[in-house]
């Protein structure tokens, strides 16, 4: 049976690669080095697999399919999807088997997630395997979660999805050693009037939640409180997620800072997983 070895989670913004001095080598140099650290761990754990969990921003799906989750199964995946982004244009390695097994089980256990062989990663992955030093060196089972048109899962559905996704990856005989790395928010707006103000109180409200452990707070506050913080703060489900798949356990904040030049709150940290 494969073991969870890691989970982690970390914000994502295609400004970090694109813009990286806008906030001046200080504080760009303190956020860099907390993904780099992330990057360390996760190598240090040698896994076998990475489950990404993120959103796709309307590249792989669009008005006309656009799913609650997706969960990809290929043996590749192309990225990144976007010509602009200032990530090298390469191909990961993905963990077919793997995918197709967390399909099947969380099927069973009660969910109906759309599945696909032909995704294209878009930043929400890419940049943080960029930054972190992991792009290419695990195989990877990307899973989506759809974040930016409503109607979106729920918050209390995105933490049901993770203890289902946590059973499905417990249960899975094809590895050893599976590490699980979360993207997504804090607060941040893209494409309104609000673009460029962030939610301090919403953010460290939510990173405060985690830490305390336990489900149903940290997903009613996100539940009540995300529309304060900007379209983008509804990628906390990604966060919600693999809170689950560590089950509630109390969080590691390793980094949080509103940083408005990349128009984003940058947090990342971990969760402290039995071995």
């Amino acid at each position: 049976m494969a073991e969870i070895v890691g989970v982690f989670a970390t914000s994502h913004t295609p400004v970090m690669n694109n813009m990286p001095d806008a906030p001046g080598a200080e504080l760009r140099d303190a956020a860099f080095a907390q993904f780099t650290r992330v990057g360390e761990e996760i190598g240090a754990l040698r896994p076998d697999a990475v489950v990404l969990i993120s959103n796709d921003h309307l590249h792989n799906f669009f008005l006309d399919n656009m799913p609650a989750y997706c969960i990809g199964i290929a043996p590749s995946y192309p990225s990144p999807v976007e010509g602009w982004l200032k990530v090298v244009k390469q191909v990961l390695p993905g963990d077919a088997k793997l995918g197709a097994h967390i399909l099947g089980e969380v099927i069973e256990n009660g969910f109906d997630p759309a599945f696909s062989m032909e995704l294209t990663l878009d930043h929400g992955m890419m940049t943080p395997l960029d930054l972190a030093g992991l792009a290419g060196q695990h195989p990877v089972v990307p899973i989506m979660v759809n974040a930016v048109q409503p109607p979106m899962p729920s918050m209390r559905r995105s933490l049901a999805l993770g203890v289902a996704l946590r059973a499905a990856i417990t249960s899975y005989t094809g590895a050893e050693r599976v590490a699980v790395l979360a993207t997504g928010g804090l607060s941040h707006d893209v494409g309104t009037p609000r673009m460029g103000s962030l939610n301090e109180e919403f953010d460290r409200g939510f990173l405060s939640r985690l830490e305390q452990g336990g489900g149903e707070a940290v997903a009613d506050f996100s539940r009540d409180n995300v529309n304060t913080a900007g379209n983008g703060a509804e990628e906390v489900r990604n966060w919600l997620i693999a809170h689950a798949i560590a089950e509630c356990a109390p969080f590691e904040t390793y980094y949080y800072h509103p940083m408005t030049q990349w128009y984003t709150g940058i947090a990342l940290g971990r969760w402290r997983v039995a071995a």
